[in-house]
């Protein structure tokens, strides 16, 4: 009894000096250093330049403090919590402006964050490395070259997959239908983009394939829409499946091409101001399907959306990626500048459809049969067969 007393005594003893030792000690450390916090209520500048100058001063290594700026700058950004919102150093935002030109260096594929935490593939380019090795919407990449990623740091995995040209990258992937992770390698390459394609197929209907909204996309749209018209088309089959968007002005150019007058798309701000594109009375007369699927983002949910609610078209394929938020792009004198979103958009009928996409009219589900698995190439593409069999039924009615 007297030893299991004394057990707890001791016990007891040892909490108290332990506490009292790590107070002195902590005491010790922060009178040294010299930091004091200033007496009354401190402003979140104050303390952000105080904390600053604290670390310059005490950290056991040289900072450099434009480094500590830009990250208390990104930390900001982030708070918000949303991906399309970023500040982005010069390297960053060159490589932007760069992308939004059609012309920059990398492996063609455009990512988000998922909603599991993963780099999320919307889409890889048409004719890019990344298609060409096989990556489709929805694959998860959770490694770079051995280094781990995550969603909440997406400029950091973007920049491990940039490189320079003819390099290799090693990226992890995780897809749905495998059971374990597996490696891809791709060589990196300038990737200049051809964004608008066409051809006459099946019973001389046009085709036109865009795979991104890039400065030049609507210009290349009119110039292979009249090509096809003085081929004498008799229908036109839009595909806009794995088009991940770009320039909202792109799109809206485009789509006034292909609608009569009606409402192309409305923005809605914080404060319930909008601003609504309109298409004028001209219009493309002949039948027309729009391919789509959940590689279909952003502007192409637009101009898709647009199509669907103005009856001017069959949407075919499956439910669209789901982005309904519209970003703009500030520039700063030093090189650096941000993205921040600034409104939502509605399709002409009210639908704002981020998170959830467009539906279509007619479901065409691609099977497994009908893809390679190795490079991810169509074999089989059932979605082009029913949009060419709407447009014949169409054209016969």
């Amino acid at each position: 009894m007297i030893s299991k007393r004394k057990a707890i005594i001791g016990a007891l003893l040892i909490f108290v000096l332990t506490t009292a030792l790590n107070f002195t000690v902590g005491g010790m450390i922060t009178s040294s250093l010299g930091f004091a916090i200033p007496r009354g209520e401190m402003s979140q500048y104050e303390k952000l330049l105080t904390l600053k100058e604290f670390l310059q001063k005490n950290y056991y290594k040289e900072l450099d403090e434009e480094k500590l700026m830009e990250g208390a700058i990104k930390g900001m950004f982030d708070s918000i919590e949303d991906p399309y919102t970023q500040y982005m150093n010069d390297k960053e935002f060159g490589d932007l402006m760069t992308q939004t030109s059609g012309i920059y260096g990398g492996i063609g594929i455009v990512v988000t964050p998922g909603e599991d935490g993963f780099v999320t593939v919307v889409s890889p380019i048409e004719g890019t490395p990344g298609e060409r090795a096989g990556l489709l919407p929805g694959d998860k990449i959770i490694s770079v070259d051995g280094v781990a990623i995550s969603g909440d740091k997406l400029d950091s995995a973007v920049e491990l997959m940039k490189g320079e040209v003819n390099t290799e990258v090693k990226l992890s992937i995780l897809r749905q239908e495998k059971s374990e992770p597996f490696d891809v390698n791709i060589m990196r390459e300038e990737i200049r983009l051809e964004t608008v394609r066409s051809e006459v197929i099946e019973n001389n209907i046009g085709y036109i394939r865009i795979s991104n909204f890039d400065e030049k996309t609507a210009q290349d749209f009119e110039t292979e829409l009249n090509n096809l018209k003085n081929k004498g088309i008799d229908g036109l089959v839009l595909d806009l499946r794995n088009n991940p968007g770009g320039l909202l002005d792109q799109c809206v150019e485009i789509a006034d091409m292909l609608l009569g007058e009606q409402t192309i798309v409305y923005t809605e701000d914080r404060n319930g101001n909008r601003e609504i594109q309109k298409s004028d009375k001209n219009q493309f007369e002949l039948p027309l399907a729009v391919l789509v699927n959940e590689g279909s983002a952003s502007a192409s949910e637009i101009l898709s959306g647009a199509i669907k609610d103005g009856n001017r078209g069959k949407i075919i394929g499956t439910t669209t990626f789901g982005k309904g938020l519209v970003q703009q792009v500030r520039p700063f004198n030093d090189g650096t500048g941000f993205k921040f979103t600034i409104s939502e958009y509605f399709t002409p009928n009210g639908i704002n459809i981020h998170g959830t996409g467009i539906e279509p009219d007619i479901t065409v589900e691609l099977q497994e049969s009908d893809i390679d698995e190795t490079t991810g190439q169509i074999l089989n593409d059932t979605q082009l067969i029913k949009a060419i069999n709407t447009i014949k039924a169409e054209i016969n009615n």
